[in-house]
């Protein structure tokens, strides 16, 4: 996540907000009560209408069927303007997690929160990109320690490793080969990793001979 979050209390005037946007270059600000508890969210979605509707007559069929940016249109604080309740997540949270709900909500950004719904950061979508900035070579480790070693105890150091920009090869002979998707499986959830390709076989395959690579 990042930190420091520009964030706005809910009385926060309409120009604030925007100037805070533009400022800091963000597409969304939490708003923040108390001792700084989220109760909102305002994004470029919220306060765009007042712009779409300043000169815009609409019929009375389209006025009922978009109340709510009507209203946003007429909004002069944050309280009136921001989306609510705020879409949050917890510090440990999987990125994967986060960036599932970002998908199916819409979403640029997601405040984080603390089990009292107090601002701890914000994670934007170019943040989950930065696991993709991973090295190849902290990838292979992590493959090795915690999918290999933890499925393969006895074969881990006949089982080879390698990873070439985020892609994870694995190659070997396995005793239990119902094992091999439950490892394909869990390379995947290893943060930084592209995709995967499983060239492991029974226990006597040679991963150096050409076959066992199809």
């Amino acid at each position: 996540m990042t930190l420091p979050v520009v964030a706005v209390g809910r009385d926060a005037r309409f120009k604030e907000i925007v100037r805070a946007m533009e400022q800091w270059k963000v597409s969304a600000v939490p708003v923040l009560e108390g001792d700084g508890r989220v109760i909102g969210v305002v994004s470029e979605a919220d306060v765009l209408p007042k712009e779409e509707f300043r000169d815009r007559d609409l019929p009375r069929s389209e006025q009922i069927r978009r109340l709510s940016d009507l209203a946003k249109a007429g909004a002069l604080t944050a309280e009136e303007l921001m989306s609510t309740p705020a879409v949050t997540v917890h510090p440990d949270v999987t990125l994967a997690q986060a960036a599932r709900i970002m998908a199916v909500k819409h979403l640029k950004r997601l405040p984080v929160v603390d089990d009292e719904d107090r601002l701890q950061g914000i994670v934007s979508r170019a943040d989950l990109l930065k696991v993709f900035l991973r090295s190849d070579e902290d990838i292979e480790e992590e493959v090795r320690r915690t999918v290999v070693s933890y499925l393969f105890p006895a074969l881990s150091h006949t089982i080879h490793v390698s990873v070439h920009d985020g892609v994870v090869t694995l190659r070997g002979g396995v005793q239990d080969t119902s094992l091999v998707w439950v490892a394909e499986r869990l390379v995947r959830a290893v943060e930084g990793v592209v995709g995967v390709e499983s060239r492991l076989g029974g226990e006597d395959t040679d991963p150096d001979r050409p076959e066992a690579a199809r």
